[in-house]
């Protein structure tokens, strides 16, 4: 009984919230104010979901009861029949919806909603990890692809017998950085290369790194102080791409807050054709440079407070192998292996991806003391 005072509590409070935010998202003068109101919009949204659970959950502690009270009081069977049926199913449902609100209650991280910024590299292993980082590429491609979201390439070098030395991809859609992030980090790959002629098991890795991309007006950018140079870009397309200078380079000096010492960022884009949107695009990768590296103390301090083995900020920790003679791909940060290899390569990951957010929000709830 103490629990559900407990909950109730806090549902009621967010309900109050929910009522304030719902009459400022209509406001005209924050409606004005587009920082504030994209804010604002979210967190409607997520308070209208843990709402929607407070109506339940009332309701379902309504029907218990007064179904309680009808066997209390009532003599007529055929009620008190219908009255234990209520009651049963009731009390069958508690529980789950209990668990369900406490999830719904851990405070969500404000980022997990944006898009993101995939970079994938090849590490130890020269031309094999190469090849790993294409195989990593088109795993994403096609998981990125069953979600509906949508991916497009900034920049990329090739390896040089296939694959990627590196590659960026600018992946967009709704709440992907939450779904995403589980990602970041080392992935290692044992198995024989095709580049091995006497069929020795071999040992290789690429890293994976993926950041929220950051909105125009969360990183302030002096646009007048911005160096470009465009040029002809290389590659497949045709003559257009080598006649027509739509690569961009940007050069961009920036004052590190943690360091004090001021950098030079460099960015290139030859995503597409057409010039305008290259300088867009280099424009939203320096925000989102900027973001991660500013915003890189906060996440430590969220990791070191959590305690989290699960979505510890630290991208260069081992946190998955994939072993190709046994066909199992092992994620060590919650000691969980799948004997699926083909079908994970192939984008089936989601099953993994919600065993590493069970497993966060499981450790949240702990802090939370819900």
């Amino acid at each position: 009984m103490a629990e559900e005072t407990s909950l109730i509590e806090k549902l009621e409070a967010l309900h109050s919230r929910f009522t304030e935010v719902s009459t400022l998202i209509a406001d005209p003068a924050v409606i004005a104010d587009q920082s504030r109101y994209v804010k604002l919009t979210k967190e409607y949204k997520d308070l209208q979901k843990i709402d929607n659970a407070r109506k339940q959950y009332r309701q379902l502690l309504d029907t218990l009861q007064e179904s309680k009270q009808i066997l209390l009081n009532e003599s007529d069977p055929e009620l008190k029949e219908m009255a234990r049926e209520e009651l049963a199913e009731a009390e069958a449902t508690l529980p789950g919806l209990e668990e369900q609100i406490k999830f719904l209650l851990i405070p969500q991280d404000p980022e997990d909603d944006k898009n993101a910024i995939l970079e994938i590299r090849a590490g130890t292993g020269g031309d094999e990890a190469a090849l790993f980082a294409g195989d990593l590429f088109k795993m994403y491609s096609k998981f990125i692809e069953t979600r509906g979201w949508s991916m497009q390439i900034s920049s990329f070098t090739p390896g040089a017998v296939g694959g990627f030395k590196e590659i960026i991809c600018s992946v967009t859609g709704e709440g992907i950085y939450g779904v995403l992030k589980y990602e970041s980090g080392v992935h290692r790959v044992q198995r024989v290369p095709a580049t091995e002629t006497q069929g020795r098991l071999h040992t290789s890795a690429a890293t994976v790194a993926v950041l929220p991309e950051a909105d125009a007006f969360e990183v302030h950018i002096n646009e007048g102080e911005i160096k470009w140079d465009t040029f002809r870009s290389s590659g497949a397309g045709g003559q257009n791409v080598n006649k027509v200078e739509s690569g961009v380079r940007l050069r961009y000096n920036w004052k590190n807050p943690i360091s004090g010492q001021t950098e030079e960022i460099l960015i290139e884009c030859t995503e597409t054709r057409d010039q305008p949107k290259n300088k867009e695009r280099a424009l939203a990768r320096l925000r989102t440079f900027i973001y991660d590296k500013e915003h890189q103390k906060y996440v430590d301090d969220i990791a070191n407070r959590r305690k989290t083995l699960v979505s510890t900020g630290d991208r260069s920790a081992k946190i998955r192998t994939y072993n190709y003679p046994q066909g199992r791909v092992t994620d060590h940060r919650i000691s969980y292996t799948m004997y699926n290899l083909p079908a994970f390569m192939g984008g089936d990951i989601q099953d993994l991806i919600d065993h590493l957010t069970v497993a966060e929000n499981t450790e949240r709830m702990k802090e939370t003391e819900l």
